[in-house]
């Protein structure tokens, strides 16, 4: 009854705006709170026609957003509620169909740099650079040694000799030093849409859980799934990102298993016979005598006059040491018997007899292999 009561006692202006509020929280899938302080109304205009198209930024009284956010959360029951605890100080609401992420990267990088005024709170250290000032010799040196820079003359223009830290962050900027950095248009502090909180699918989200490095979560993510389609395919599980290399492995193994194998299929058949061409090459290389040899294969043997030389060296020393041997046995022969000598002339007749049969053979069969391996 009090809640009712306090409905029809406000002003109708008043529950048109909490109306008007209530259809734009349910408008979008996720509403959030922004921080508006210090921000001027041209540079506020600026803002929300940059966010045209993604979000919207409503402002209203604080009473009047809390009523029309309590309405929404009263009928839907999830929670938006918890936006309210946001709502203190210049705020307004934000809302968009994108998801809260994307929300808080689009309201950071739409921040600008802008002066700071006597009196406000640094929210950084505050930095004057070396360098020249571009101010000519006069009082501005003194005021530049007043906040803490190490500036002189120098050249006849104002120099600042080192990075020179004036204010640190927290602390009260005073006139003298609002009156330095407006000289040198350092603008030391970034304005923009503060994202406070903000509520989507039935969770509140606050700047430090937005707060990611968005290409280390991707290359992260995609570590990930690099190395779950590995496990996948190590496994051999079927699916429709491991089905191909599954299918290609296997058709590799078959195509190995076939040709160690020797199977005459016709996708192993080319491997096979490039196989028996290197195989076959690779014995012909062995063979000395290259007009026993078909002509596609005699550039498998390679001359060697140097070894052809040798063999006519170890042919001369061999009828050398024949001579020599042949000497020695006449020498000897005259204390022998005739018998011995006769015996000896016999069984090394039938020995050259033997040896002569057994060149016959071989010469026999190296030719027929010899043809029947080259045709």
């Amino acid at each position: 009854m009090s809640a009712e009561r306090k409905t029809e006692t406000i002003p109708e202006w008043k529950q048109t705006e909490v109306d008007d509020v209530v259809s734009f929280i349910e408008h979008y899938d996720s509403v959030g709170v922004v921080d508006l302080t210090g921000i001027p109304s041209r540079q506020l205009q600026a803002m929300r026609r940059d966010l045209h198209g993604t979000a919207e930024l409503r402002v209203s009284r604080n009473t009047l957003l809390e009523r029309a956010i309590a309405e929404v959360a009263a009928e839907r029951g999830d929670g938006l509620d918890a936006l309210t605890g946001f709502i203190a100080g210049q705020v307004g609401l934000v809302g968009t169909n994108d998801n809260p992420f994307a929300l808080y990267q689009q309201l950071e990088a739409s921040k600008t740099s802008a002066p700071i005024n006597d009196g406000e709170v640094a929210p950084n250290d505050i930095v004057i650079p070396a360098g020249d000032t571009g101010v000519d010799p006069g009082p501005f040196v003194g005021e530049l040694q007043t906040v803490g820079a190490n500036a002189r003359i120098d050249e006849g223009s104002i120099r600042v000799m080192e990075d020179s830290t004036v204010l640190e962050a927290g602390e009260v900027v005073s006139a003298d030093l609002a009156n330095v950095l407006s000289e040198l248009d350092i603008e030391p502090k970034e304005v923009g849409l503060d994202l406070r909180g903000v509520f989507a699918d039935g969770v509140l989200f606050e700047p430090a859980d937005l707060e990611i490095d968005i290409e280390a979560y991707r290359s992260d993510v995609q570590a990930a799934a690099a190395r779950g389609r590995n496990l996948a395919v190590n496994a051999e599980i079927f699916t429709t990102a491991t089905l191909p290399p599954l299918l290609a492995k296997a058709s590799g193994e078959a195509k190995s298993l076939g040709l160690q194998a020797a199977i005459e299929d016709p996708a192993v058949v080319p491997d096979l016979i490039g196989k028996a061409d290197s195989q076959l090459r690779a014995l012909a290389a062995q063979i000395d005598d290259e007009d026993a040899l078909p002509d596609a294969l005699q550039d498998a043997v390679s001359a060697e006059p140097a070894a052809d030389g040798q063999d006519a060296e170890d042919e001369e020393s061999a009828d050398d040491e024949d001579v020599e041997t042949d000497e020695a046995e006449d020498a000897s022969g005259d204390d022998q018997d005739t018998e011995d000598s006769g015996a000896e002339d016999a069984g090394a007749d039938a020995s050259d007899a033997g040896e002569d049969a057994s060149d016959e053979d071989d010469d026999g069969d190296g030719g027929d292999a010899l043809g029947e391996m080259f045709g």
